[in-house]
Formats: C-alpha cells, structure tokens, sequence
C-alpha cells in the first residue's frame, strides 16, 4: 500500500464451500438407519401375506374371504396415506410417524394372535392403516429434516429398502410358515419393530429439524378423507372383483359387475382427491404423480402374470418363473443407487427410465413364443427393474422439489395414491381379460402389450414434470 513502508496482499479466503454431510453423517446416521429399517419391515410384511396366505386360509378356513385380506390392506393404506400426509403438513412429521408405526404394530399382533378369518382381515386392515400413514411421514421427514442435495441418496436408499425384502422376503417367509408356523412370520416383524424404532428414537433425537413453515389454508380434512373413502372402495372393489373372477361361473359375473362398480367409483372420486389435471398429465406436479401410478401400473401390471405365463406357455416351475422377478430387484437397487450418486438432468433421466421399462415389458411379453428363449424374460426383468430404480426415486426428489412449503405431505399422499389406484386397475383390467378369455398365449400377449403401452405413455409424461 503506497505511504505505508510495507506491502500488503489482498485477503485471499480460506473457507472453503462445506459439502453437505452424508446421509450416513452422525447427526444423521440413527435416523437413515431407523426410517430404512422401518420402510424394510413394512416391505416384508407386505411380501409375506403373499406368501404366507394359502396356508392361512387353509387353517382359518377363509378362502372365501381371501382377496379381503389384501383389499382391505389397500383400502385403510389409501386413507391413511391421505391424513397422514395432511397431518405431517399441520404437525411435522413426528405424531404422524410414530402413530403409523404404533398402528402398524397392533396389526400385526392382531393378525398373529387371529382365531378367526374375520379377525385376521381386521389386522390386516389395521396394518394397512399404520403402513400408510408411516409412509406418506416420511417423506415430511425427509423435507425437515435433510438438506435438498441429499433427497436423492436417501430416496435412493428408501427404494433400496423396498427392494431387497422382494428378494429374500418369500424365501424366509417359507422357512417361517413350514418351521414354527405362520403366525411367527407377523409376531417376528412385530419383535424386530422395537430396536427399529429406538433407533428412529434416537435419529430423532439428534438429526436437526427445520422449522414448521405456515400451512395455507386448504380444503377441510374431512372433505378430503371423504373422496379417499370412496377412492379406497372403489380400487378395493376392483381388486376383490378381479380376483373373484378367476373362479367362474356365477363367481365370475359378480366379479365383473364389482370390477365395473369399483371403476365407476373411482374415475368419479379419483380426480377430486389428487391434484388438478393428474389424469390428463398436466405440467408440474400432476404430471409427476401421475407418472408414479403410470410406472408402477406398468410393471406390476407386468410382473403380476409373468410367473404365470412362463408356468402356461414355456412350462416353467412357479419357483423357476418367480426367480426371474430377482434379477428386476437387483437391477432396480442398482439402478436407484446410480441416480442417488450424482445429479442428472431429470427430463431426460425420467424419459430413459420409461423407455428401459417398456422395452423390458416387450422382452417379457415375446417369451410368449416359442421361439424366443425364456432367457429374454430374466434379460426384460432386469432392464425393466433399471428402469424404475431410475424413475421412482427421481419422482420422489422432484414432488419435494414442487411442492410449496407446507403442501410436501398432502402432495407425497398424492403421490402414494396414484401409485396405488394405477396399479389396481393395471393389474385388475388384466386379470380381468386372463378371466373372461382365458390364460391362452394371445390373452397374455394382449396384458403385456397393453402395458407396454402404458409404461410409453409415460415417455411422454416425463417431459411434462417441468413447468
């Protein structure tokens, strides 16, 4: 500096810009380890029925009522995801999680102890009920408690959650049921739900949570518990229907009049329940929901009847058919892992995940055929399985993104909703066709196109989540 004898540099900062801590940091460790485990029981459980529920039937002597105890499952689900969602909104995320988690228990212990079908149908109701509600807060939680640039890994590490239980979920399942029987397969989620929960206790505990911003005023919430009501019998009512028309006869008429009934239901209460222009893909935030209903339609529409198909058409075991759904799990962990590792532009990300789903349905479908090797099933399953680990996790980031401060429960209910209803009516509308005309190698070449066709529409879909 002239007139002062010495020099003087100018101030060069040493600070360098903090990276956000990991999900795995301390302040966030409990809590990342806490909600996956959480998210891992209720995946199991939902995998386990599935497995376990001959058996159950057989001993509570309810085959009759066997389609309630997943109907009835979904229909408290979609109601709960509704006011918990709500709920997080009004309270934060904490009263919503820790009753969901809470419910979830007491159905579990319901279901285990049942002497009756009718009582077993009651737990799984109230399952359905904790599940939802545990769900849809944590997404709230995710928006308090983590910062934005790490939504993506621990989405990425929530779809993980549900992956993994599809894998080894029905393996230890059986080993449950056929050692000390199938009630220890609920009374063992329900043991290892407490350190579960003491962990989320803890994370709780020492994870900083943003403060509550202002609500605005919105609709009641009894207006909006209403129409998820009428939304969960509808999609209840096609589900039930669906699964009665596989028995012929009489059984298959009323199933039809109850696949018919419940659609009217929904295409009448759907819309009011889910933002404004979600079933026409209307830019922003309806066209992100509506593509989560459309991809899950797509590949549990497709995955529901491809065991089933190989078992008719290529002669396969059902345990050989259902080991080329491992492939899909695995690729989708891998998958969700890759977009929670960097930042990818999400238009073009969504539409690549889309594409890879519906390819991966075609592969499935020509399998159909004689002279493509069952090998393009396991090839399909595994592309489509990349394809939603890229698509689910992107969608969960973006409804946080879009939604207002305030709005991230109802809008992620929302977002739970759709994926539900489009994959009961995905899976409903096929196993309907599968019924009146037959499980013929046309039929199931028909489900697989439609679809196809479905998860296409979505290519579409993804370049409208944009405003």
């Amino acid at each position: 500096m002239p007139g002062t004898g010495r020099t003087v540099y100018p101030m060069v900062s040493t600070t360098i810009e903090e990276r956000p801590a990991g999900i795995f940091a301390p302040r966030y460790r409990a809590l990342t380890v806490g909600t996956v485990a959480l998210i891992t029981l209720a995946a199991f459980e939902y995998l386990a029925v599935a497995t376990a529920m001959p058996v159950v039937a057989a001993e509570l002597n309810g085959h009759a009522l066997y389609g309630l105890a997943f109907s009835g499952a979904l229909a408290a689900g979609v109601v709960a995801t509704v006011l918990g969602g709500r709920w997080g909104d009004l309270a934060g995320p904490v009263a919503p999680l820790w009753t969901g988690s809470g419910v979830f228990a007491v159905g579990l212990i319901l279901a285990g102890v049942a002497p009756t079908m009718d009582v077993f149908i009651a737990g799984r109701f109230v399952q359905g009920f904790g599940a939802g509600m545990l769900q849809v807060a944590m997404y709230v939680l995710v928006s308090r408690v983590y910062p934005a640039e790490l939504h993506p890994r621990v989405f990425s590490i929530f779809a993980t959650a549900w992956v993994v239980p599809s894998m080894v979920g029905p393996a230890i399942t059986g080993v449950v049921v056929e050692s000390v029987g199938w009630r220890w397969v609920f009374y063992g989620v329900a043991v290892i739900l407490l350190p579960a929960a003491l962990l989320l206790w803890r994370g709780l505990a020492s994870a900083p949570m943003s403060e509550q911003p202002p609500v605005p005023a919105r609709a009641s919430i009894a207006w909006r518990l209403g129409w998820a009501l009428l939304v969960a019998v509808g999609a209840a009512l096609m589900q039930y229907g669906a699964s009665l028309m596989q028995y012929g006869g009489a059984t298959r008429g009323a199933g039809l009049v109850l696949v018919a009934v419940g659609l009217a239901v929904l295409a009448a209460a759907l819309p009011r329940l889910l933002p404004t222009g979600t079933l026409r893909a209307a830019r922003g935030l309806p066209s992100v929901i509506s593509l989560r209903g459309i991809a899950a339609g797509a590949v549990i529409g497709g995955e529901a009847f491809l065991p089933l198909m190989l078992r008719d058409e290529r002669g396969l075991s059902l345990t050989m058919a259902g080991l080329v759904l491992t492939g899909g799990a695995l690729s989708w962990s891998f998958g969700s892992w890759v977009v929670g590792r960097r930042r990818f532009e999400r238009v073009p990300l969504l539409r690549f995940g889309m594409l890879l789903i519906t390819v991966g349905l075609v592969m499935m479908g020509l399998t159909v055929f004689a002279a493509v090797p069952i090998a393009a099933a396991f090839a399909g399953e595994i592309v489509l399985g990349l394809g939603m680990g890229v698509v689910y996790p992107t969608l969960s980031v973006l409804v946080l993104e879009l939604s207002p401060p305030g709005q991230e429960g109802e809008n992620s209910a929302s977002l739970g909703v759709a994926e539900s209803v489009y994959t009961v009516v995905s899976v409903a509308v096929a196993g309907a066709l599968l019924a009146a005309l037959g499980t013929l190698g046309a039929v199931y070449l028909l489900c697989f196109a439609l679809v196809a066709l479905l998860a296409a529409s979505g290519t579409l879909v993804a370049g409208r989540v944009r405003t």
